[in-house]
């Protein structure tokens, strides 16, 4: 038989020279170079005053490299982080083997609300020193992301006091449920410790519904509509994706199209984009030239902001809703569609005269015959006195039948719903010429042009990479802290390694 050397893995002791273990060319060495020689972290050093009396305090520095590199190697909860540090020998370099405890690193990251943005701006400037900022194109897109709150604690206000009421009922129902077991027994037995806890738990959400409705106002959209409010998180909002419904953030990000470097990050807690195209331009400015074209989906599209950049001079190419529809390419992208089940029910459905009310004439059964009549499907006429009402981008024209005709009218109940309507009335919409000179016109052409649609398809190349580095690689998968000022600084800390990243990737280090 061969013989081989022994393998033994019995406990001992290795020399390790931890200043070795941060090797140039790799993300840790960045880091280093970067917080220790870059960075003014002067307002970290704020926080601490205990130059005469009080505990040692870790460094805020080493903490900031502990954060960084444990979020780029997918680290994110503070007890994973404070695992590393004992075990893992980068970590141990990274920090000198300081060896801060999970409360220590959560306490921190809390705390960097004001300091983050600096820091993010900081990395930026060196960025843009290195030549990774090209300024040509700045593509804004969101992701959303679920975050540390029940989507079933969230609702409006009248839906959460239902909620309250109905865990009382539940906790009441288990009661009563024991008391009627108990009716035939000789005397009473009390309640087990499940029974007992789980009604405990339900009083106890109940409580604490009733006092956020009672404790806060309702939230409200632009509109004036309430919105759905949380009680885990009240800044999160529902939002739909392609998964579902999740209880989270919008978490946005401007990415500069030469080596997709984040230019900006924030976070909002409503599904609705629109209203964050603006800030967002506005936190890139710092680097933006006036010739960087900003690009963005129809999320963002909206007559406000197109107006709003058109005021301002900004170059920028927003997609509606209709673009695809217009382009030519398109034309036959629903055979690519995924097909229904193999299975399911191939007859096609009844046509219905009105898809809005199943079985009543609509306006499409109707036939115009000039500027002031029509005809309907019983072929008696319909006149209208010529009278255009503005609506929007619309002018709407009325037209009324007679009474003594839809009165004995044999189709009168395929036409007119409520008994008591004499006659049938109609409106038909027609769309206002466009002005070629409006801004969301001249967007729309911009857009459709063959320059624009070249332009815009660089768009999806320059983000969506970004999200898949930070969404896969770093296993951002949620948000693990609750308010919207937590969730934007744990935002910019990911993109703060994104940006790092780069820099690692650029330098060759010495």
């Amino acid at each position: 038989m061969p013989r081989y050397k022994p393998v033994d893995r019995s406990p001992r002791f290795l020399p390790v020279v931890l200043a070795e273990q941060i090797q140039p060319g790799t993300f840790e060495f960045a880091l280093d170079h970067l917080v220790d020689n870059e960075l003014d972290l002067s307002m970290l050093d704020a926080r601490f005053r205990n130059d005469d009396v009080g505990a040692s305090a870790y460094d805020p520095q080493v903490m900031l490299k502990i954060v960084l590199l444990a979020y780029s190697r997918g680290l994110v909860s503070s007890r994973s982080i404070a695992h590393a540090c004992l075990h893992h020998v980068q970590f141990m370099a990274i920090s000198g083997d300081s060896q801060p405890s999970y409360t220590h690193i959560a306490k921190f990251v809390r705390g960097l609300k004001d300091q983050i943005q600096p820091l993010f701006v900081q990395v930026l400037m060196t960025c843009d020193r290195l030549g990774l900022i090209g300024r040509q194109m700045f593509a804004i897109d969101g992701v959303k992301l679920p975050c540390n709150a029940s989507k079933e604690r969230s609702g409006t206000f009248d839906e959460l006091a239902h909620r309250a009421a109905r865990l009382d009922k539940a906790a009441d129902k288990i009661l009563a449920l024991h008391q009627a077991q108990d009716a035939g027994g000789e005397s009473p037995t009390a309640l087990d410790a499940a029974r007992q806890a789980r009604i405990d738990e339900l009083r106890r959400e109940a409580r604490a519904t009733r006092a956020f409705v009672a404790g806060r106002k309702p939230r409200l959209s632009e509109r004036g509509q309430e919105l759905k409010s949380n009680i885990t998180d009240p800044d999160s909002a529902k939002m739909a994706t392609g998964k579902g419904v999740i209880q989270g953030y919008a978490a946005q990000a401007a990415v500069d199209s030469a080596h997709q470097v984040i230019v900006a990050a924030e976070v909002t807690g409503s599904g609705s984009e629109q209203n964050m195209l603006l800030p967002m331009i506005e936190a890139a400015a710092p680097v933006r030239a006036a010739h960087t074209l900003i690009t963005a989906d129809a999320g963002y599209h909206s007559s406000e902001n197109v107006n709003a950049l058109c005021e301002a001079g900004i170059p920028a190419l927003l997609a509606d809703n209709q673009m695809r529809q217009r382009d030519e390419r398109y034309a036959e992208q629903a055979k690519h569609k995924a097909k229904g089940e193999v299975l399911h029910d191939k007859r096609k459905p009844a046509a219905s005269p009105n898809p809005k009310v199943k079985g009543y004439f609509s306006v499409a059964d109707f036939v115009f015959d000039g500027a002031n009549t029509c005809t309907c499907p019983a072929g008696c006429t319909l006149r209208s006195s010529g009278a255009l009402y503005n609506a929007g981008r619309y002018q709407r024209q009325e037209f009324k039948a007679r009474a003594s005709d839809c009165q004995a009218c044999a189709l009168r109940p395929q036409c007119i719903r409520k008994p008591e309507t004499a006659q049938r009335k109609i409106a038909v919409h027609l769309r206002m010429p466009d002005d070629p000179n409006e801004p969301i016109h001249r967007m729309r052409a911009a857009i459709d042009s063959a320059h624009g649609r070249q332009l815009y398809s660089q768009r999806i190349a320059t983000v969506e990479p970004v999200f898949g580095n930070l969404r896969h690689n770093k296993r951002l998968s949620r948000f693990t802290v609750r308010g919207k000022d937590k969730v934007s600084t744990q935002w910019r800390l990911f993109c703060l390694v994104h940006n790092i990243e780069k820099v690692a990737n650029r330098v060759v280090w010495a």
